[in-house]
């Protein structure tokens, strides 16, 4: 393999719990190119929204197994993060942006984590095939 890209892989049963064991995986793997802190930061965040959500609604009331990937481009030097289940059909990217000009008690629950994400990641995309949820993330270094 000519360091093109680097994949790495990680299984998990999709309950919140294992939230601490997904970042800690993404983190090794980030660590290994010298991601800038703060981009590291804004990648945690996302992973806690993104995998919380999976653990509320993939298998809900079951537990299901989940699969991150992550991948590492070298040009220009990004991290794509994907996450897969098997369980419903769920689309968090169908969800429209909160209006964040409303206080707080006009708003509606939720959304606010995926809002925050779609603003913090370089690309987001989310697709059902194959009976799974697909769910990249990408963010640039």
């Amino acid at each position: 393999m000519m360091g093109e890209r680097n994949r790495q892989e990680f299984h998990v049963d999709a309950v919140i719990e294992n939230i601490g064991k997904v970042t800690e995986f993404v983190d090794s793997q980030l660590e290994a190119y010298d991601c800038p802190v703060k981009a590291q930061m804004q990648i945690d965040i996302a992973i806690d929204e993104l995998f919380g959500n999976i653990a509320h609604y993939a298998y809900n009331p079951d537990v299901g197994p989940a699969t991150v990937q992550v991948e590492v481009t070298e040009e220009p030097l990004a991290v794509i993060i994907t996450f897969i289940d098997q369980g419903v059909p769920y689309d968090p990217l169908a969800k429209a942006d909160p209006d964040v000009n409303l206080s707080l008690e006009e708003r509606e629950a939720g959304g606010l984590g995926i809002f925050m994400v779609k603003k913090t990641m370089d690309e987001i995309s989310y697709e059902y095939r194959d009976g799974q949820n697909i769910l990249k993330i990408k963010k640039k270094f």
